[in-house]
């Protein structure tokens, strides 16, 4: 088929609209994902509460292992 009958299915064409270029690049990780999200909407003040909570997780998943005991004498 060519380009004349109007198939968008050509073999031979790069992409033509916005979606699909974007379908094109090169996926983001979820760390930079997230970060070009928190500075292109400004929410910066998302961050410390966000490294809180995941602070917390993590101790209250470490206080379930061995190293419960080691946490404990911290507080």
């Amino acid at each position: 088929m060519t380009d004349s009958d109007g198939d968008p299915r050509r073999d031979d064409a790069g992409p033509t609209t916005e979606f699909e270029r974007a379908a094109m690049e090169k996926r983001q990780g979820l760390l930079s994902e997230f970060l070009g999200f928190l500075a292109e909407n400004k929410k910066w003040w998302l961050l410390p509460i966000l490294l809180a909570v995941l602070l917390l997780g993590a101790l209250v998943m470490l206080g379930g292992t061995a190293a419960g005991p080691f946490i404990y004498t911290l507080f």
